[in-house]
């Protein structure tokens, strides 16, 4: 039997979240309602930040309580702080994420604190979900490389990720936040990882700027990453990262994966239809289904 590798899609949040126009609550609904029927397991679909500084996802609580929810999916929400929980919370999220950086100056950039006080910031959140039963999982910006600090050490990303875990993170998504890492950095900064949380679940998050996220996927199934987080279309980028293009795409990392004998469980042909939606968001298709 072949083995099972897990997509994480991040399209309706970290795909949409950086598009100027505003797109409306019902569009992201019905691109959620149908991912909702590709065979995923858990699909992201708000931030609770502040819509100061992310408009997109100021329609957060509406979508949540407008998706016709699938039985067999976790529909998840970014929680900055207690503010964001709460939210969160209120629209019923399934699971909810935290956000940290192995890099000061992005961890500035992208939620105004230093690595010291966003872990404080954190804490309790993580200690809210625990006392809700809701599962947390923890992002890492930057593990390889900052737009404004240069190389990520792999112990660094090691340290962050200790960090996390030990409070209580069930997941830990490593980005490549600038899609410029090559696998070799990859390999180096999971076996960091792995040496300092060695009962850490992880999960890859590879942007595709320089378009090497899909040998970068393959370095980590090398070291047993099984959990890709990825996005339909290929949506996404991130504000805080200058000159960082898309998240690499749901449907490529499914044929891919595919090609080399792994298992996805997901249907190409609903992948297929809703990366026509997604990029009709931004007016780039037709956006039918």
């Amino acid at each position: 039997m072949s083995e099972t590798v897990e997509l994480f899609e991040v399209g309706p949040r970290d795909g949409l979240q950086n598009e100027k126009a505003l797109i409306s609550a019902q569009d992201k609904i019905a691109l959620v309602n149908l991912l909702s029927t590709a065979g995923f397991t858990r699909i992201e679909v708000a931030s609770f930040v502040s819509p100061k500084w992310v408009p997109q996802m100021a329609t957060s609580a509406e979508v949540l309580a407008g998706i016709a929810r699938a039985p067999s999916v976790s529909y998840a929400a970014l929680t900055p702080n207690m503010r964001g929980f709460d939210g969160a919370m209120s629209a019923r999220a399934d699971e909810v994420a935290i956000f940290g950086s192995a890099s000061e100056g992005f961890s500035k950039a992208n939620i105004n604190a230093s690595i010291a006080d966003s872990l404080e910031r954190f804490a309790p959140v993580a200690a809210a979900a625990k006392a809700h039963g809701i599962p947390v999982r923890g992002y890492i910006s930057c593990t390889i490389n900052c737009p404004y600090d240069g190389p990520t050490s792999p112990e660094q990303s090691a340290r962050i990720a200790k960090a996390l875990h030990d409070m209580g993170c069930y997941e830990l998504s490593l980005g490549d936040t600038t899609g410029h890492a090559y696998p070799d950095e990859i390999t180096a900064m999971l076996r960091a990882v792995k040496a300092a949380a060695p009962k850490a679940k992880l999960a890859g998050h590879y942007h595709d700027t320089s378009g090497r996220a899909l040998a970068n996927i393959e370095a980590s199934l090398a070291e047993g990453v099984r959990v890709f987080d990825t996005s339909i279309g290929g949506l996404g980028g991130c504000p805080y990262a200058p000159g960082a293009l898309g998240n690499v795409a749901t449907e490529s990392v499914a044929a891919r994966l595919e090609t080399l004998g792994y298992t996805t469980n997901l249907n190409p042909a609903v992948l297929e239809r809703a990366a026509k939606m997604a990029l009709g968001l931004r007016g780039k298709g037709q956006g039918d289904v």
